[in-house]
């Protein structure tokens, strides 16, 4: 099976290694994302990080439907976006929600998630192999 998965990553998310590294790590998701697909080379990998909610959601409406999974850490948009729910919901696909820290250990409002009733799982807690565990799932699910 040729497994097609989307890796979309929100605002800020493109500050990994230097952003706040007591919570997130010091890594870079470019980095990690290079290693993920070095250990997963039968998987085509497409990844989008942006700042703006738009382009996010337009890039669920692109490529979306064709894909076999999306993974999804929608960062601060995770709490307030239906938008982004609505689209995740439009293409009717694979979805995994992600998050590198434990949001139930962080502020209350990081604890609400728009995206969790139209996705198949969340993963979250686990620093950058949340990803990888998200990967996993996918895998599953799909043979």
């Amino acid at each position: 099976m040729n497994m097609k998965i989307l890796i979309i990553n929100g605002p800020n998310l493109n500050m990994l290694g230097t952003r706040e590294p007591s919570i997130y790590g010091e890594k870079s998701f470019d980095a990690y994302f290079e290693s993920l697909k070095n250990q997963y080379t039968d998987i085509d990998f497409t990844y989008l990080q942006s700042n703006s909610e738009g382009e996010i959601i337009d890039f669920i409406q692109q490529y979306g439907i064709e894909s076999s999974g999306i993974i999804i850490n929608a960062g601060a948009y995770t709490h307030t976006s239906l938008a982004i729910a609505d689209a995740l919901r439009a293409v009717n696909n694979n979805s995994i929600e992600v998050h590198l820290s434990n949001v139930f250990k962080r502020e209350e409002v990081r604890q609400h998630s728009f995206l969790s009733s139209v996705v198949l799982g969340t993963i979250g807690g686990f620093g950058l192999d949340s990803y990888r565990l998200a990967v996993e799932a996918l895998i599953k699910i799909l043979k």
